[in-house]
């Protein structure tokens, strides 16, 4: 009894052994395969590399109590055709449609691998009629007959991930799909502002259409009064011409504007993509907006690092960086073993009589050991191409990172310009509308010669185009401020915070 004892414990230590030497031989076969050598070489820009400011000092308090721009920032405008305009086009927008398209896909791709973690079963059945050799492995009578051979069996299958290949490859499909989603809002934000300044351009052209047809008004009654002045002998024809040389390019002005005006009805017919004509009749009006947050963002000493965290596309940036890092752990697991754990079990066997009967069962269960050994060059290659993605993710990051401060500044560099512009236009309009109607009462009195009306008009009347020309850029700027500060994106806190922190 004893030696049947210490025959089985040799037998248990010697089959222990041979599991640790299989383990053992398993690691040692792996380490033929390495990534030594293979890194990233793109940093992250900082936010004060990028020029923002950040901590807790009294320009991140301000840009905290910045709630705009909202979600719908173009209400603000209290423009109802501009809210029909944009509610229309997020609706209808092929655009957007496809933006959401890559959405749907990004999720699909992020589901797919997600279902590698879970137990793999599947089921398949088998019957093939044919004829057995007699000179096989198989004796007759089976041998040299036509019989079926026959099996049904459900499968089993399960990867243990011991070093995180999927988990990996699930973190970087789900950060592709946060990207998508942001890439979303990026196409929705853009639209929304294009149709806003569109909008808006029409408005100005429609303003400035009106001062064209004051000024042909204005022109046709002046020479209606040289003409009179010529009739009683106080002029010459020679003023008679100088006045109506003016009507002919006024005309030529409304007639451009009318051109100009139509092409953009037309434009906001593709953009809300409505059947043409849809806009023809539409009226904008112009709009005066400059609110407290303005106030309060032209007032910060720097831009605030959490403001640009409200960005879209530096979301999509960040979380294509994030998922590149993934990838790269993913392809980092292929160098190591892959284990899986297989199982079947059904019924086997030749010929249909005895197909299901208990006889006929057959199951079997094992792991499935994949060792990369020497693979050409494969893996590494893989490796490289990961860490360059991650490279281009990190400097495509770095480049929208800029370009977002430049867009900012920017605008609010303009705004603060535009304030001085529209304080110093409008004293001086004011001086000129009063040297017209100076100058004009001196030409009536027989004072002073056309020539001098000529000249006070054509200054005010390009003062004029002036001041609408600004009341409009005031409306454009803050439609570009608004998208450049994110256009109500709301990101999650940890995108929006990840500027503050990296």
């Amino acid at each position: 009894m004893n030696v049947v004892r210490n025959v089985l414990s040799i037998k248990t230590r010697n089959r222990r052994l041979s599991i640790g030497v299989l383990c053992v031989m398993i690691f040692l076969l792996a380490s033929c395969a390495n990534f030594s050598g293979i890194d990233t070489k793109a940093t992250l820009t900082s936010p004060e590399q990028a020029g923002l400011q950040t901590g807790t000092d009294t320009a991140s308090t301000l840009s905290g109590r910045l709630a705009w721009p909202e979600d719908k920032w173009w209400t603000r405008y209290q423009q109802p055709q501009l809210d029909l305009l944009i509610e229309r086009a997020l609706a209808q927008s092929p655009g957007i449609r496809l933006a959401q398209a890559r959405i749907a896909r990004a999720q699909s791709v992020a589901s797919v691998a997600g279902s590698a973690e879970y137990l793999q079963i599947g089921a398949a059945i088998d019957s093939t009629y044919q004829r057995f050799t007699a000179n096989g492995i198989i004796p007759p009578p089976l041998g040299g007959a036509n019989k079926s051979s026959n099996s049904a069996n459900i499968t089993f299958g399960y990867d243990f991930d011991f070093f995180g290949r999927n988990r990996a490859a699930i973190d970087a499909a789900l950060g592709h799909v946060e990207a998508s989603k942001a890439d979303s809002q990026v196409a929705r934000i853009a639209l929304a502002a294009n149709i806003a300044k569109a909008y808006f351009q029409l408005a100005r052209l429609i303003e400035q259409r009106g001062v064209a047809e004051e000024t042909l008004k204005l022109r046709e009654k002046t020479r209606q009064l040289v003409e009179m002045r010529v009739t009683n002998g106080l002029d010459t024809r020679v003023e008679l011409r100088q006045s109506e040389g003016g009507l002919p390019t006024s005309r030529l002005e409304i007639a451009q504007l009318n051109e100009q005006i139509a092409a953009l009805r037309n434009a906001l017919d593709a953009l809300t993509a409505s059947p043409s004509g849809t806009n023809r009749d539409l009226t904008p009006r112009s709009a005066t907006y400059v609110t407290t947050e303005e106030n309060n963002l032209l007032s910060l000493p720097a831009i605030p690092a959490d403001l640009l965290g409200r960005r879209a596309d530096i979301a999509a940036a960040r979380e294509r960086v994030r998922a590149a890092a993934k990838d790269i752990a993913a392809q980092k697991a292929e160098f190591y073993p892959n284990i899986n754990l297989t199982a079947f079990a059904g019924f086997s066997s030749i010929g249909y009589a005895n197909w299901f009967e208990a006889s006929s069962q057959q199951y079997g269960i094992g792991p499935a050991i994949h060792i990369p050994i020497f693979a050409g060059g494969r893996l590494r290659a893989a490796l490289g191409g990961k860490t360059a993605d991650y490279d281009i993710a990190v400097e495509s990051y770095n480049q929208i990172l800029f370009e977002a401060v430049r867009e900012v500044t920017d605008q609010v560099t303009s705004m603060r310009s535009i304030s001085t512009q529209i304080a110093e236009q409008r004293d001086a309009l004011a001086a000129g509308e009063s040297a017209y109607e100076l100058a004009l009462k001196r030409y009536q009195a027989g004072l002073t010669n056309y020539l001098t009306v000529l000249i006070a008009e054509n200054t005010v009347l390009a003062l004029r185009r002036q001041a609408v020309d600004l009341r409009a850029r005031v409306i454009d700027v803050t439609v570009n401020l608004a998208r450049a500060l994110g256009g109500g994106y709301q990101a999650s806190s940890t995108t929006q915070s990840s500027l503050a922190r990296d």
